[in-house]
């Protein structure tokens, strides 16, 4: 193995995911000396941006997901309208090759705002030497260089976790990965975990027409989200065809005549499951397994988090760790953009913190839930008095008119001082009405201020408005 001369930077980023990458950009724009080294390939061997999020996260997921929409629309809803259509029929090779074009497209663009702000480019493996140098490895493991830098920043992002009772093998058992890349459809396929992950990959599946059970550990559906909203995302789901089994703990999985069999316990006892398909979605753990040389001393905790003060800056000096690198908040990509951002802006001599309060959340599903702030169960747990408000989509007027009318929005405030705590959401295009929420909390409005301000009509967004409207006639709770 050869090796190439040293390179010096102002900035290094390893890891060319949402956070990576807006890191990289700022830095280039801060007029720092910046390198982006970054892993990804695609099939064909070939660079490809975005990391996980884009390509074989949430923007892959939601890609498929609208396409899954599509034929469900034309299969069941179409008729409503009075349209007609017949024999109309899924190519799923071709579904996911449009999901994977959109993916190029997006890596493409990315690679060209690289060149444009004159960052370098290194698609190689990067291993953390100490604060000031990164070990880089080609991809063919013929070219070793060394790298320095003023500054080194973190962000290898995350990947799939997996069970010691259930092998991958991506054939039968798949992942989440694998899940976005099928060529045929099954007929009856099972999900380990009912979470984020789990529930996106279910909503695209039972649309396209594959029998779907979700078998989720815990007692309680979706546990970090309101639980009003939760319970009303159980009905809805249920109601689509999804065959959710709460409590439900797999002890083991294997492929027998090309089928995987599955045992699991609940509360009534011990069942087999039959499926063709087991996607493996029960969470994600960090990529840090190694990202340092063992002498760099980088610190981690047990789980493989590395260790970053508010800051984000680790225990070696002039570097940081960002995005889902980090128990700074959840493993959201927004979350991961801001934190590369502030982190260029730091390393400038500028400082602008991040608010993690206010972090909006989303589930890619069918209709969306998007929530930002406390929940109620948590409130009410810590003993704070609040006031609820809520308006249900079916008596929004968009949503009759577009035929979307399941779901609801839901506002929480502080009794005391009308202060809004938490916006939960649970509609078509949720994911685009938090972000008023959002803007909302950030400048710390009450209900007033949002049933005094004017919403066109009709729209989607009026139910925001509607919801806080309801409180100026609620009572303390």
């Amino acid at each position: 193995m050869s090796t190439k001369s040293t390179s010096h930077y102002d900035v290094i980023i390893v890891g060319a995911g949402p956070a990576g990458f807006a890191s990289a950009i700022r830095c280039a724009q801060l007029g720092f000396k910046t390198a982006c080294i970054d892993n990804w390939r695609n099939k064909e061997g070939q660079s490809q941006l975005g990391g996980a999020h884009l390509n074989a996260g949430s923007v892959a997921s939601m890609t498929l997901l609208q396409s899954a929409k599509l034929y469900h629309q034309l299969n069941h809803d179409i008729a409503k309208h009075g349209i007609y259509a017949e024999a109309i029929s899924l190519n799923l090779p071709q579904m996911i090759q449009r999901k994977n074009k959109v993916i190029a497209d997006i890596s493409h663009n990315m690679a060209q705002s690289l060149v444009h702000h004159g960052i370098d480019h290194i698609q190689a493996k990067a291993r953390l030497l100490n604060a000031r140098q990164v070990e880089v490895i080609s991809t063919d493991k013929q070219v070793k260089s060394i790298l320095t830098a003023k500054h080194i920043i973190l962000s290898t992002g995350s990947s799939p976790m997996k069970l010691d009772n259930v092998p991958v093998d991506n054939e039968t058992i798949i992942d989440s990965i694998c899940a976005l890349n099928l060529q045929t459809l099954p007929k009856k396929l099972a999900i380990v975990g009912a979470g984020v992950v789990g529930l996106e990959l279910a909503s695209i599946w039972n649309r396209l027409g594959a029998k779907t059970i979700l078998l989720e550990a815990q007692e309680d559906f979706l546990s970090v989200v309101d639980q009003q909203i939760s319970g009303e995302a159980y009905r809805i789901f249920t109601q689509q065809g999804l065959d959710i089994r709460l409590g439900a703990r797999v002890i083991s999985a294997k492929t027998l005549n090309k089928k995987v069999c599955i045992d699991y316990q609940d509360q009534e006892g011990t069942h087999n499951l039959r499926v063709d398909k087991l996607i493996v979605a029960c969470g994600r753990k960090p990529n840090s397994m190694m990202l340092a040389a063992p002498e760099a001393d980088l610190l981690l905790d047990e789980n493989g988090y590395v260790y970053v003060d508010k800051n984000c800056r680790t225990n070696l000096p002039s570097v940081y760790a960002i995005g889902d690198l980090t128990l700074h908040g959840p493993m959201l990509a927004h979350k991961g953009i801001e934190e590369g951002v502030f982190v260029a802006e730091f390393i400038a001599g500028q400082y602008t913190p991040i608010n993690y309060e206010n972090l909006p959340s989303v589930i890619y599903t069918g209709p969306e839930i998007a929530w930002v702030g406390q929940t109620e169960q948590d409130l009410r747990a810590a003993g704070v008095a609040i006031k609820v408000g809520s308006f249900p989509l079916h008596a929004n007027i968009r949503a009759q008119a577009t035929g979307k009318t399941d779901g609801m929005v839901k506002i929480i405030t502080s009794a005391a001082s009308d202060k809004i705590l938490g916006i939960h959401i649970m509609s078509t295009l949720a994911s685009e009405l938090i972000a008023e929420a959002v803007l909302a909390m950030e400048f710390s409005a009450s209900s007033e201020d949002l049933s005094r301000t004017i919403h066109a009509r009709p729209t989607l967004s009026e139910a925001i408005h509607d919801a806080a409207f309801s409180l100026k006639q609620g009572v303390m709770q």
